[in-house]
């Protein structure tokens, strides 16, 4: 059987502190289901680490209108390092997180009306998506973007994770990961100018070549219909320096630390990255257990660094004391667990 690439599982974002940064996020992103919440010992991660098992404390929060959610991550075991630099469009690494929204412009009128840190005026993509920038407290950027799919109402102005914007040295040489190996061939457009819905935001002046891509083929099975519709954006600043984003740092200090995609056929996938020259750089083997959820999961980065995370997951449990939970062992990978199944985990809604 091929690999199965169901969707974007969740974005990594470094905090200095998670009890504070949740809270902020299911206020203000309807980030308020837990999946999971551990404090351990990141021993497989040395590869971003430097060598050292790092000591940590992340949550693993969702959004019940569908996309992905946020693996919200704190070094325990050090004071967590922030960028020495303004981060801005076209450095190397995750530079925005895509966070959708059925109604951008109602969005956009609350989060002012909250007195948030929303960049700009609301602006259209070169495919003519409805989108604006926010900043969080911590710095991180999220672009909000239109889009009509929902699993589930809540009264959050915005859904999940759709997508991320990566700033990448070499489109063609990031294609070979993103396009050929993980089948985000669809090129909704191709740009390079110097874009005028950009202008808000750090380094949005630059001349740049942007690319926007979605899967070929859209997964139906296991949790895609929580996980919704994706897209990633490559964006290549031309004729002016780039910096790494995690220059002089480590995973899991402040930023977006990785992007994750739940999968099927983890072998199969590790082969087809292999061939592409993406070897895992991290590998669970077999599996993981983190606390509530258990499963395996496998690292690779694009060709600047940046780390990719790939989860295959075994079991979610819901209510852990009633025994019930999701298990995908002997499901038909192909087949999209129920819608009925995936709303139990308005169960593990934490409220403010």
């Amino acid at each position: 059987m091929d690999k199965i690439i169901y969707g974007i599982q969740q974005i990594g974002i470094g905090v200095e502190d998670v009890t504070t940064a949740w809270a902020w996020y299911r206020k203000y992103l309807g980030m308020d289901i837990k999946a999971f919440e551990e404090e351990a010992i990141a021993e497989l991660m040395l590869h971003y680490t430097e060598g050292k098992a790092r000591p940590r404390h992340a949550v693993l929060a969702l959004n019940m209108q569908s996309g992905g959610g946020f693996e919200i991550w704190q070094h325990t075991g050090k004071k967590p390092v922030k960028a020495k630099f303004e981060i801005q469009l076209g450095d190397l690494g995750i530079f925005a997180a895509k966070q959708k929204s059925q109604d951008v412009k109602k969005a956009y009128q609350w989060m002012k009306s909250q007195g948030l840190n929303v960049l700009g005026e609301i602006e259209h993509s070169p495919d003519g998506t409805a989108f604006f920038f926010l900043r969080d407290p911590y710095g991180n950027l999220f672009q909000i973007i239109e889009s009509n799919y929902v699993f589930s109402k809540t009264p959050a102005v915005v859904g999940g994770v759709m997508g991320a914007i990566i700033g990448v040295s070499n489109i063609e040489d990031s294609m070979k990961l993103y396009a050929d190996t993980l089948g985000y061939s669809e090129v909704i457009y191709d740009t390079t100018a110097v874009s005028k819905d950009l202008y808000s935001i750090p380094g949005g002046a630059l001349e740049a070549r942007r690319i926007l891509l979605r899967p070929k083929q859209q997964s139906k099975g296991g949790f895609s219909p929580l996980l919704g519709p994706t897209e990633i954006e490559l964006v290549q600043v031309l004729n002016a320096p780039v910096r790494t984003i995690y220059e002089n740092r480590i995973w899991g200090d402040p930023g977006f630390i990785h992007l994750c995609f739940d999968i099927h056929n983890m072998k199969k996938l590790q082969q087809d990255c292999n061939s592409n020259d993406f070897p895992f750089t991290v590998d669970s083997t077999t599996s993981f257990d983190m606390g509530e959820a258990a499963g395996h999961f496998a690292y690779v980065s694009d060709p600047d660094g940046t780390p990719i995370e790939f989860v295959e997951t075994f079991k979610l449990p819901i209510i852990k004391a009633l025994g019930i939970g999701i298990n995908l062992g002997n499901r038909d990978p192909n087949k999209a667990l129920p819608g009925w199944i995936l709303k139990l985990l308005k169960v593990k809604r934490v409220k403010n």
